[in-house]
């Protein structure tokens, strides 16, 4: 790290101080987690040996499944052992190392459903071009362009950090590592740094909302001129995308597109957006998705027939 590096470790003050709180919301956040982990693995292996979920809708819904389990894996096992620890404890190398992933997790995520909102109106507004421009081509390079975009930002906020010196004290106001709680601990004016860290995350995540909304703005004007029928089918096609999006940009906005302040509050929204949100993912899309909802009752009544054989 910083060449006047004294420290090592890393105390996190967690959420929550009560050793009873603690053990409470252990129960409750737990199975909130193995939820999220079965749940997208359910649509990521769904989708994979479904004959019938081949669009390019899907494609990326299993990605992003796969991201989801992986960004909530990044903070909440080590957030769930920390609620039954009396001293939460973070290497400041494992602290740097979880804001890589969360970062990149996290940004793969915004350019993923971009991607899906981009399918969405091609889909919608060019049905008889759709599967000439949205082709197997197509697609994986919109999905390598997310994990470069989201490697690329995670590359960027790390460069920031590993070059502060962290001299004392060495206690992080969060339940995770991110930049603004490890910024204060810094022995160094980071007010440059900080801003930096706001026009680089906030502006990804404000710029891919505004492209998400004018894909809609488009959608919508384009369904103007459809049936009653059409209208409904295209509208409940991109309700479960919609409501993802606004779980998941309203709380990042919120946090990165403003100068850090006290911290009581973004610790609250961030347990939405870590813990919550990766797990209303699969129930929102297998809700409102009929050809999710019989894609997963044939693969259970498949394992459950083979089970009985």
């Amino acid at each position: 790290m910083a060449r006047t590096n004294n420290v090592t470790e890393l105390i996190i003050t967690g959420l929550f101080q009560d050793p009873q709180v603690q053990r409470v919301y252990f129960a409750v956040f737990l199975p909130v987690y193995l939820a999220t982990v079965v749940g997208n693995g359910l649509i990521v292996l769904t989708v994979s040996v479904s004959k019938s979920l081949r669009s390019p809708m899907y494609f990326f819904l299993s990605h992003l499944s796969l991201v989801e389990i992986s960004y909530s894996s990044t903070v909440v096992p080590k957030f769930l052992t920390d609620l039954l620890s009396k001293m939460k404890t973070i290497s400041l190398e494992g602290c740097v190392a979880q804001i890589f992933f969360f970062h990149l997790f996290g940004v793969a995520e915004i350019f993923l459903l971009t991607a899906m909102a981009y399918d969405r109106c091609v889909a919608i507004c060019k049905p008889l071009r759709y599967t000439t421009v949205m082709s197997r081509l197509v697609c994986q390079r919109l999905l390598a362009a997310s994990w470069l975009g989201g490697i690329i930002h995670s590359m960027v906020e790390i460069l920031i950090t590993v070059r502060l010196p962290f001299c004392g004290p060495n206690v992080i106001d969060h339940y995770f590592c991110d930049l603004h709680p490890l910024f204060k601990l810094a022995c160094t004016d980071t007010s440059v740094e900080g801003i930096v860290v706001m026009a680089n995350s906030g502006l990804i995540a404000l710029c891919s909302f505004l492209l998400l909304v004018s894909s809609y703005v488009v959608i919508l004007v384009s369904l103007r001129s459809c049936s009653a029928e059409g209208r409904r089918k295209a509208l409940s096609t991109c309700a479960s995308h919609v409501t993802v999006v606004t779980l998941f940009f309203g709380p990042a906005i919120f946090l990165y597109m403003r100068p850090p302040s006290t911290f009581t509050e973004d610790k609250l929204v961030a347990v939405f957006y870590t813990v919550v949100t990766p797990m209303l993912n699969p129930i929102i899309y297998t809700l409102r998705n009929a050809e999710v909802k019989v894609a997963l009752n044939r693969l259970w009544g498949k394992k459950v027939n083979s089970g009985v054989e």
